[in-house]
C-alpha cells in the first residue's frame, strides 16, 4: 500500500501570526541592540567632552600637568598631581583595609555563620551599602576624626612610627582628617559592596563540589582556598573593582575628612586632596579660563585612571584563565 502525504498550504491566521513574530524579533533586536550601543554612546560623548573641555589647560601646561604639583588659583598655575596621589593614595588605603575584612565577612555568612544569624547580618551588610556617602562624611568629619586624633593616630606614631624610613608615613600633627581619615572612611563605605558581592558569588558554588571536599578530609580554610576561591575568582575581582570604582569618584564622604589641602606631604596624617573633593569645592566658582579646564583636566584624568583599572582588571581575569587552562 502507498502512503500519499498531503501538505496543506498554511491558513492566512498563521501567514499573519508568522509575520507578526517576524516583526517582534526584529524589533525586540533592534531596540536591545540600541539599548547596548547608548552605553558606548555615552562613555564616548564622556570622554569627547571632557577632553575638548581639558583641551585649553592641555595646551597651555603641556602633559606636566598631569605631573605638576603647583596649584595656583591667583597665578594661573595649575598641576593635578597632588589631586591625583590623594584619589589614589586613599583609595589603595580603602583597598587594603576594606578587601580582608570583606573576605572574612563573606566567608562566615557562607561557610561559618549559624543558620539563625546568617540573615540578619547579611541584611546589616546590605544597609550599610544604602547608607548615603553624606552621612559616612559627616561621621568621619564629626565622630571619627576627634576619636582618630586622641587614640589612633599617637598609637600608630608610637609603633609604626618608629621604623626607620617607614614612619615618616605616620608622622605628623594629630588634628585627625587627612589622607589616613579619608582611607579609613573609604573602607567603611566600600566593604560592604565587596562583601555583598563575595557573599553571593560565594553561594554560587555547587554544594557537591565543597561536600566533596570536606569528605576527603579538607578544612574550611583549604575549601575556601582550593575550591570556592578559583570557582569564584572573576565575581571576587568584579567585587573589588565595584568598591574600588567607588572609592576612586567618592566625593562628599571624603571633602569631610581629607583636609582638602594642596600640599603634597609623606605622612598619611597631613591634610590632602583628591580629584573628586578638588572638583566638589571649586567647579562652582571657577572662573572660565584655565582654572575650569584644569579641573575637566583633573576630571580626564580620573576617567583614564578608572578606564586603566578596569583594564587592569580585565587583563588579570585573562591571565588566570590561561593559566588555569594550562593546569586543566
Amino acid at each position: 500500500m502507498e502512503l500519499t502525504q498531503s501538505h496543506s498550504a498554511p491558513t492566512p491566521q498563521a501567514l499573519r501570526i508568522a509575520k507578526l513574530q517576524r516583526v517582534q524579533d526584529f524589533l525586540f533586536h533592534r531596540i536591545t541592540q540600541f539599548f547596548a550601543l547608548s552605553v558606548l554612546i555615552a562613555l564616548v560623548g564622556i570622554m569627547v567632552s571632557l577632553a575638548s573641555n581639558a583641551w585649553p589647560a592641555l595646551s597651555t601646561f603641556g602633559i606636566g600637568f598631569f605631573f605638576t604639583q603647583e596649584w595656583d588659583i591667583v597665578n594661573g598655575e595649575f598641576g593635578g598631581l597632588i589631586a591625583i596621589y590623594g584619589t589614589l593614595v586613599t583609595s589603595l588605603i580603602a583597598l587594603l583595609i576594606a578587601v580582608p575584612l570583606s573576605f572574612g565577612i563573606a566567608v562566615f555568612l557562607t561557610e561559618l555563620c549559624p543558620s539563625p544569624l546568617r540573615r540578619p547580618l547579611g541584611t546589616a551588610v546590605e544597609l550599610l551599602a544604602a547608607v548615603p556617602s553624606i552621612i559616612y562624611g559627616m561621621f568621619g568629619l564629626f565622630i571619627f576624626a576627634p576619636l582618630f586624633a586622641d587614640y589612633i593616630q599617637p598609637a600608630l606614631a608610637a609603633t609604626l612610627g618608629q621604623i626607620p624610613g617607614f614612619g615618616i608615613l605616620f608622622s605628623g600633627a594629630f588634628n585627625g582628617i587627612g589622607i589616613l581619615c579619608a582611607g579609613l572612611i573609604l573602607a567603611m563605605m566600600i566593604l560592604p559592596f565587596i562583601a555583598s558581592v563575595m557573599r553571593d558569588v560565594f553561594e554560587i558554588v555547587p554544594p557537591v563540589l565543597k561536600e566533596s571536599a570536606y569528605g576527603i578530609g579538607c578544612t574550611t580554610w583549604e575549601v575556601v582556598k582550593n575550591v570556592v576561591l578559583p570557582y569564584t575568582k572573576a565575581g571576587v575581582i568584579g567585587g573589588v573593582m565595584l568598591g574600588l570604582g567607588r572609592a576612586l569618584g567618592e566625593t562628599m564622604a571624603v571633602t569631610f575628612v581629607i583636609g582638602n589641602a594642596h600640599r603634597l606631604s609623606p605622612s598619611l596624617f597631613a591634610p590632602g586632596t583628591s580629584i573628586a573633593s578638588t572638583l566638589a569645592n571649586e567647579f562652582g566658582e571657577a572662573e572660565a579660563g584655565n582654572h575650569l579646564s584644569s579641573l575637566f583636566a583633573l576630571g580626564l584624568a580620573l576617567f583614564i585612571i578608572t578606564f586603566i583599572v578596569l583594564a587592569c582588571a580585565k587583563w588579570m581575569l585573562s591571565s588566570m584563565e590561561k593559566k588555569q587552562g594550562l593546569k586543566t
